[in-house]
């Protein structure tokens, strides 16, 4: 997920009485592989898992999932900042990095980088199912190889990186299913969309560290923020027909429709205030309001989820699953 950003060192240098103190291995592993971050991608993973299974919760493939696209998501982040190492160290809030700041080498970081996207990979693919291993696979190859090339030369890159945050959710729901149902397009047309505002309010407040790092985003060329305030207000409202849409594919009950109607107008009013002011302050609510947003919508997505199956929507049966209607569930098969 492109807001890896959003897990930097604090844009102020460290004073040299901090520069001084022993940075253990837990702080350099945690910022080299993104937990923070990380930990928001796995918890999209679980909440497509969970809306697929309804209530028969398969805890233990779950687990897997979960553990798999952490490894693929530690894989991706690695890997990046072994590519950003010099620009990294450009930036304010990104020169303190393990890499930048010369305290793990490079070759150590792309060898890790390498074995942890591999044992992912090879997780997924073995003790879940091949697609879903691909899945996981292909999002490392995406913000490797297409989305941090792309971050110094085009201002599209925020398209191509908020594929790599759509796709962890499609892994959990392929992990019960074995297959891309529509329903499950719909979950990561949200976390796409999602990711826009998210995004370009961050890349504002930060705009001219970007300009720094030599990065191609939008608010670096947008002077008056005109066309980065209007990309967020219009993509924040764009999830609305999205998660209604959820409940009419049956992915979700009404009460979640309702939460995420209201919630959404609320996170469109900050983005309004932010097309109207264009500053640091309202860049920094609309971020923040993401960072709540998000969490709050999918834990009601998950409580109120509903049928797999617009069919069931139509014919006036709320609480039907799509294997009640049409025919036995699919075996799915067990962990090894």
């Amino acid at each position: 997920m492109q807001q890896a950003e959003t897990t930097s060192i604090p844009l102020n240098a460290p004073s040299a009485n901090e520069s001084a103190r022993p940075i253990s291995w837990v702080h350099i592993t945690t910022e080299l592989t993104k937990a923070r971050l990380n930990a928001l991608v796995v918890l999209t993973t679980a909440v497509g898992f969970l809306l697929a299974c309804g209530d028969a919760i398969d805890w233990m493939r779950l687990s897997i999932a979960m553990l798999g696209t952490a490894l693929a998501a530690a894989s991706a982040a690695i890997l990046n900042q072994v590519i950003e190492k010099r620009r990294d160290g450009l930036m304010l809030r990104t020169r303190n990095r393990p890499l930048p700041a010369g305290l793990v080498p490079s070759s150590v970081a792309f060898t890790a980088g390498c074995i942890l996207g591999f044992a992912g990979f090879a997780l997924l693919a073995t003790e879940i199912n091949m697609l879903t291993g691909v899945l996981g696979g292909a999002n490392i190859l995406i913000y490797v190889l297409l989305y941090t090339p792309l971050k110094p030369r085009t201002t599209m890159n925020t398209i191509v990186g908020a594929v790599c945050g759509a796709i962890p959710p499609l892994m959990g729901w392929t992990a019960v299913t074995g297959r891309i149902d529509p329903a499950a397009w719909v979950l990561a047309g949200v976390l796409f969309v999602w990711q826009i505002p998210h995004f370009l309010a961050l890349a504002w407040k930060y705009r001219e560290d970007y300009a720094r790092g030599g990065h191609a985003m939008l608010p670096v060329f947008d002077a008056d923020g005109r066309i980065t305030s209007q990309a967020a207000l219009l993509t924040t409202l764009l999830l609305v027909p999205l998660l209604l849409s959820a409940t009419m594919f049956g992915l979700t009950g009404w009460w979640s429709a309702a939460f995420s109607f209201f919630a959404t107008l609320l996170f469109a009013a900050l983005a309004v205030q932010f097309a109207r002011y264009k500053d640091d302050r309202t860049a920094r609510t609309l971020f923040l309001a993401s960072i709540a947003w998000l969490p709050l919508v999918l834990l009601v997505m998950v409580i109120d989820r509903g049928p797999v199956s617009v069919g069931a929507f139509l014919r006036g049966r709320p609480n039907d699953r799509i294997f009640e209607m049409n025919s036995p569930p699919p075996a799915l098969e067990s962990p090894r």
